[in-house]
């Protein structure tokens, strides 16, 4: 066989065994993904990122910079399945002609249609698009008694990074870009579906569509008091408890079923803090990992965390999902199974205007209440978040400096 004809034969066996390959590539849903959940008749776009080793599969949700991880996963069969055990959730879906669709399933929510396509990259903006970057209040008129929201917008070109924080919380990071005249962001984390619609109004001011149905405007922080417009609520102000000299008392079991009290020696002139929530709110899986720095840095020098986690009827017989809550964020404080959510007034009888999820009650060595929370800025709020993590962190220095004076 000459040099020339052995050439083309090695050739079309190395395209051959390239285009397998390529194939094979082809035919699993490794990489980034533009996905779509669709709630209450909404479509909700997110980013989202699958890897597959053999037929074990992992997936991410994103939250800004923040990776939301799978616990398990497989894709066998072009069928893909993955979980994620502290929302107690579960993403199936069939991959078709470069295409997923299937469902996304989580407990005591319901399940919503998804689908996606391969990730490409959004084109560059045609004109010139307008910048609004910045802090805005929004004003609203709720049941719980707010009267605004505060906007925090981040910007580089046509891309954008949002959040949104009422007093239970905020939205998680909304991202998108400029497009038809308009700035579309979404939100989806394996939790809190969102999209809002931005347009700039000739005023200055922000028109905001949130979830297709829910019309609100937007106005700069700089310029809310020159229009009228109310400053949201204070979160340290918004819950309190009825006698601030008294003792707050707080008791349930642990998850071994051993009931935790107050009145313990491990709560014995400690500082601690009493954080309300629950495995299924995405604002208390924001908390965590605050709380269990705060707790690593500061338990040597007295403080305590306690948990009063608030659950389903079928959480609380088998709390499978606030086990991977406490396995997903390394929690080493007292975790304890305070009841379902409408007994939290029933728990906590001393609260008042308790209505957030969550709330953190920060007692000091003598165990009255010190400090109060309403709700959690996320990473997502980007300065108020800072502010916050700074708030509680001087508390908590000030309070372990006091020194016990009654003898608890």
């Amino acid at each position: 066989m000459n040099l020339e004809r052995r050439t083309t034969i090695l050739l079309a066996l190395f395209l051959s065994i390239s285009g397998s390959a390529s194939a094979l590539g082809a035919a699993t849903p490794s990489g980034l993904w533009d996905a779509v959940v669709v709630s209450a008749g909404t479509e909700i776009p997110f980013r989202f990122e699958i890897q597959v080793t053999g037929r074990e599969a992992s997936g991410a949700f994103f939250n800004g910079d923040e990776r939301i991880q799978s616990t398990s996963g497989t894709f066998e069969g072009g069928k893909l399945s993955l979980r994620f055990e502290h929302y107690a959730s579960r993403l199936e879906a069939v991959l078709s002609n470069g295409r997923l669709e299937g469902t996304y399933s989580r407990a005591a929510f319901p399940t919503l249609p998804f689908s996606a396509r391969p990730f490409t990259p959004a084109p560059p903006p045609a004109a010139e698009i307008p910048s609004i970057a910045g802090s805005w209040i929004i004003p609203v008129k709720n049941p719980a008694g707010e009267v605004a929201w505060r906007m925090v917008v981040r910007q580089s070109g046509a891309e954008v990074a949002a959040a949104i924080l009422r007093i239970d919380g905020d939205t998680g990071q909304l991202s998108g870009t400029w497009r038809n005249g308009k700035y579309v962001l979404s939100h989806f984390s394996g939790a809190r579906p969102s999209v809002v619609e931005i347009t700039v109004s000739a005023d200055g001011t922000l028109d905001l569509l949130q979830n297709g149905k829910t019309r609100l405007r937007a106005v700069r922080s700089t310029e809310a008091r020159s229009r009228g417009v109310a400053e949201p609520a204070d979160p340290s102000r918004w819950t309190s408890v009825q006698d601030p000299t008294q003792p707050f008392h707080f008791s349930a079991p642990d998850l071994n079923g051993r009931l935790v009290r107050d009145t313990d020696p491990l709560f014995h002139g400690k500082v601690v803090i009493v954080t309300l929530g629950g495995s299924w709110c995405p604002n208390c899986h924001d908390e965590a990992p605050l709380l269990v720095e705060l707790y690593r840095k500061y338990r040597d020098r007295g403080l305590e965390v306690v948990n009063l986690s608030f659950e389903e009827t079928d959480q609380l017989k088998d709390p499978a999902r606030l086990r991977a809550f406490i396995r997903q964020y390394d929690i080493p404080y007292t975790v304890l199974l305070a009841g379902e959510t409408d007994s939290v007034h029933e728990v906590l009888p001393q609260a008042v205007n308790l209505n957030t999820w969550p709330a953190t009650f920060i007692l000091g060595r003598d165990g009255r209440v010190r400090s109060t929370h309403a709700g959690f800025a996320g990473k997502a709020t980007g300065p108020l978040h800072e502010e916050l993590v700074e708030e509680m962190t001087a508390t908590i220095t000030r309070l372990l400096a006091e020194e016990q004076k009654d003898g608890r």
